[in-house]
């Protein structure tokens, strides 16, 4: 079985589920798990966790995103993007600068209302299910941060813009599509999406399925395959003496006189653990008033 995260190129007409899904063909082996859903009709990085590594899917989806997108101005849907049913058309009658600097304006904090087309659950029912059958519900907003946009490019003829945006996990590109189309009075939507990063996953690294089967059957994936220790270079190393092996792979505490080193000098309080034999087992936490590192996450 492969352990560890491969930066996935998603293409367009696949779900992130279809990606796990297919993936578990190729690579045989059923323990995959994705790192953040990306709309069918969108593209680029998903990084997807292999083995062992599955227990990292919760802490990888929270870190920030990068997406290349196409807004498109005067068209307002209902799914707030380009494949929903168009709602409304409007005229554009803002300026070239208006526009770049109403773009510009979303940059830091603001309150974002999820859109009805997401997979967030209300009552247990995913809001897109509700969508489709006609229904609109209230939805609370939630403080998203878009830490920089950056306009590639503004076509006047068109009324398509490309922007770049770094943001926080949650933040829904469309939606900001929509509220940039509202604040210039005239609509807008989202034409096309790519995400070009994913925490430390770059869209110059990532490697599509045909790739990927490719690589598999070359038997050189492992050179794209990323372990569970390298996810966190700024984690200290530790290794347990090899008589306490046993204690560590049960899952208990260790005081520190039972690690190889006499000292930990953490600023985030947690490191990599390392058996006798050199081989990683698990992230542990280090709680400096006891003494003692306890499990954060085991990867046995």
């Amino acid at each position: 079985m492969i352990n560890g995260i491969i930066n996935v190129y998603k293409e367009k007409g696949y779900t992130s589920h279809d990606v796990v899904a297919k993936l578990r063909g190729i690579l045989k082996q059923k323990k995959i798990g994705h790192t953040g859903t990306l709309d069918p009709d969108a593209e680029g990085v998903l990084p997807v966790c292999l083995g062992n590594a599955t227990k990292l899917c919760d802490i990888l989806t929270d870190k920030s995103k990068a997406y290349r997108a196409v807004l498109l101005l005067g068209i307002t849907t209902d799914t707030q993007d380009i494949t929903g049913k168009v709602m409304e058309e409007r005229a554009v009658t803002a300026g070239k600068e208006e526009i770049l600097e109403a773009i510009l304006s979303f940059r830091g904090s603001y309150d974002q209302i999820p859109p009805m087309y997401s997979a967030l659950k209300v009552g247990g029912k995913r809001l897109y299910e509700l969508a489709r059958e006609g229904k609109e519900i209230p939805r609370e907003s939630r403080k998203v941060e878009l830490h920089s946009i950056t306009v590639e490019s503004l076509d006047m003829n068109t009324k398509e813009a490309v922007i770049v945006v770094e943001c926080s996990k949650g933040t829904y590109i469309r939606t900001l599509c929509h509220d940039i189309g509202e604040k210039l009075l005239c609509g807008g939507c989202m034409k096309a999406l790519t995400r070009i990063r994913s925490g430390e996953f770059d869209i110059t690294e990532s490697l599509k399925l045909g790739e990927i089967e490719t690589e598999y059957k070359n038997g050189t994936l492992d050179e794209h395959v990323k372990s569970v220790p390298a996810m966190f270079p700024e984690y200290e190393c530790v290794t347990v003496k090899k008589e306490f092996d046993k204690q560590l792979y049960n899952g208990n505490f260790l005081v520190l006189n039972q690690l190889e080193q006499e000292k930990i000098n953490v600023s985030n309080n947690k490191v990599l653990v390392y058996d006798g034999e050199n081989n990683f087992v698990g992230i542990y936490e280090y709680c400096p008033e006891q003494e003692i590192i306890k499990p954060y996450k085991m990867f046995l």
